[in-house]
């Protein structure tokens, strides 16, 4: 396995190639993002537990999501079991995944009561909303070198079967090396969020009032989400290099295009 550092405008890519891997199986992959976030909200009213269980579960769903647009990329249609492929790849692996979800729960705790210890500790009133926002910024903020570490720790378990401490590390690395493509990616994905919140805001504004609005902006976060989740494949793909293990890119072209 070699690390791949990119152009920044690669990032650009990435979003097109989500898009655009997206579309072609649209029913498919925004089924299982949503069947990803309803187990999400069954797991944690689970009581005293829930919220436990649901952080572990995040790298071993977060690998699902993206071996489902891998599935896709390739021109195959994933099914609902690709989802629990990091349940289907031996013990070893499944152990690892297991102790990368209990780093994740024990980082994202820690993080999120720094924050709020950070941002004043008490709930404020309604009238304190920027106090609100601040607390919101500051637990965000602690939680960057989480995502760092996670982005492409959960596949550097499942396809080369690194160590859970080794692939935090070379997640971290690699979201280093590439961090202009990264920026530029994030940057990116803002510019779609504003963009179709801004244009689809407007329309049911215009026909129906705010009520309307509402109501259509709420299943378009969604669908873009599921949109967003469909390009993290390829920042792992492009981020890695390896003669095996990996399932093939849809193309060895940059775009991911057919020659």
């Amino acid at each position: 396995m070699k690390l791949n550092v990119v152009p920044a405008r690669t990032g650009l890519t990435w979003v097109r190639l989500g898009i655009r891997t997206f579309l072609r199986q649209p029913l498919a992959l925004a089924g299982l993002f949503f069947m990803y976030m309803a187990a999400v909200l069954v797991v944690t009213q689970i009581p005293v537990v829930g919220v436990v269980l649901g952080g572990l579960l995040v790298p071993a769903a977060t690998l699902g999501l993206m071996a489902a647009t891998a599935e896709a990329a390739s021109g195959r249609f994933p099914m609902p079991a690709v989802l629990v492929s990091a349940f289907r790849a031996g013990r070893e692996r499944l152990r690892s995944m297991l102790v990368l979800g209990v780093i994740y729960t024990v980082g994202s705790a820690l993080a999120t009561v720094l924050g709020h210890l950070l941002a004043g500790g008490a709930p404020p009133a309604a009238a304190d909303v920027p106090q609100v926002d601040m607390e919101t910024l500051v637990t965000l903020l602690l939680h960057t070198p989480l995502f760092m570490m996670f982005w492409h720790a959960p596949a550097l378990v499942h396809w080369h079967g690194i160590t859970p401490a080794k692939s935090l590390f070379f997640s971290t690395v690699a979201c280093w090396r590439n961090f202009g493509a990264l920026t530029v990616y994030s940057i990116g994905w803002l510019g779609v969020f504003l963009v179709f919140g801004t244009v689809l805001g407007l329309i049911g504004g215009l026909a129906g009032g705010p009520g309307l609005a509402k109501a259509v902006m709420m299943p378009t976060a969604l669908l873009l989400a599921a949109m967003f989740t469909s390009s993290v494949w390829f920042t792992f793909r492009d981020s890695f290099r390896a003669d095996d293990d990996v399932p093939p890119a849809p193309s060895s072209r940059p775009d991911g295009e057919q020659p």
